[in-house]
């Protein structure tokens, strides 16, 4: 077995362990060192650090400061790397701890981080699903079963100081257009919370105030959550740093396409199993500024699907020009509809499309005004049939069970 290169304690606050870090900085030390070829182990908390619990409690996430989030484990070295490679990172297995075999979907208060249907769906919940082997369920959402695709949802390198400069001028930029909305525009460096690795004292302070936080995915990397990146993927990531800094976190058990609850997949710690290896100059030689992938060979084997369509007509009617996003979203809002006709309640909806293997699809941004967006809802996973017939729908969904709320204070 390769060895374990990063080791987590999940009864350990991730503050106590000095090879965890929170923000994106060039100057947070490198925790571990890898030659190209080498296979090694990294073990991941869940994005939160173990804030969220197995219980039918939705206060902690109504309550959880975002500001601390992502735990990501790294940065590793990689020997050789320099600014301009491709660091070549192959996924060759991925899996939960078997002493933690649970995981959670939330949507956050609208006041607290939001969510994709924010605006439909403005409070706290949670529901907590149970994994065995690879299938997972949930007491909260009765009636649907699947297979999962365990993967990163977070992984990238470390930006150099010019890069991260510029995300912060964009970033902040975008943020003066609206200063007050809620959620905000993007999320601005926060010292007060940031987890630094091995920095301490001045350095520490110094990072920490413009370090990046881990929340959108960019140039690097980073929070893409793409549930393809999953056992025999392979991505090529952009070099910035000497060394390259590869971290990762943020796991995920299965998501639907887009993560649309934001706490949108199946969250959980757990353990990546990993080769690295540099292709030398491949920035330039490819014209890459953002990773490419090769997808996971492997996926749930779902054929039959329904398919809602979504246009760029919000639901009040407003009209939009080729937005894709209203598009997507009113594609999840049909399938919400949809399946709150068979006895589930909204909230259970929101919580499928988050964390089973939807498929999202653009199908059409070219016929003015409306965009054209899909979302693909495998009929398997359900313990019922869910095609429409003439007979109509039928209530299977037991009644009295729910995706605990927990009201705004």
């Amino acid at each position: 077995m390769p060895d374990t290169i990063i080791k987590v304690d999940l009864s350990q606050s991730p503050y106590d362990n000095d090879m965890i870090h929170n923000r994106w900085h060039p100057d947070i030390p490198m925790v571990a060192k890898v030659k190209p070829g080498d296979e090694f182990i990294v073990e991941t908390y869940d994005w939160t650090g173990g804030f969220i619990k197995n219980n039918n409690d939705a206060s902690d996430v109504r309550d959880i400061d975002l500001s601390i989030v992502h735990f990501l484990s790294g940065p590793i070295e990689v020997e050789g790397a320099e600014p301009g490679d491709l660091l070549v990172v192959d996924i060759l297995d991925v899996g939960a701890f078997p002493h933690n075999s649970w995981g959670f979907n939330g949507f956050f208060s609208k006041k607290n981080g939001g969510g994709f249907l924010t605006d439909y769906f403005p409070q706290a919940q949670k529901s907590i699903w149970d994994i065995s082997g690879m299938f997972t369920s949930s007491r909260h959402v009765p009636g649907v079963s699947f297979a999962g695709l365990i993967h990163p949802g977070l992984i990238g390198c470390l930006p150099d100081a010019r890069l991260l400069e510029k995300w912060n001028t964009r970033e902040n930029a975008l943020i003066a257009e609206n200063p007050t909305r809620v959620p905000p525009l993007a999320n601005p460096p926060f010292p007060s919370t940031a987890h630094m690795g091995r920095l301490k004292g001045d350095a520490k302070a110094a990072a920490a105030a413009t370090g990046a936080r881990t929340v959108p995915p960019r140039e690097h990397g980073g929070n893409c959550d793409i549930k393809d990146l999953s056992r025999g993927a392979r991505v090529y990531f952009p070099v910035y740093v000497k060394g390259a800094g590869l971290s990762m976190g943020d796991l995920h058990f299965s998501q639907g396409d887009g993560e649309i609850t934001f706490c949108g997949a199946i969250e959980m710690p757990g353990w990546l199993h990993l080769r690295a290896n540099v292709l030398k100059d491949g920035m330039a030689k490819y014209g890459i500024k953002n990773p490419i992938f090769k997808p996971s060979p492997i996926k749930p084997n779902y054929t039959d699907y329904l398919i809602f369509e979504g246009i760029s007509v919000d639901d009040a009617g407003k009209q939009y020009y080729l937005d894709v996003n209203v598009a997507y979203q009113q594609a999840c809002l049909n399938a919400i509809e949809y399946l709150k006709k068979f006895g589930y309640s909204g909230a259970q909806a929101y919580a499928i499309l988050g964390t089973a293997p939807v498929q999202g699809h653009i199908s059409g941004v070219v016929d003015i005004p409306n965009s054209c967006a899909t979302l693909w809802l495998p009929t398997e996973i359900f313990d019922f049939d869910i095609n429409p017939s003439n007979a109509g729908p039928t209530k299977s969904v037991p009644s009295g069970i729910d995706v605990p709320l927990a009201p705004d204070l």
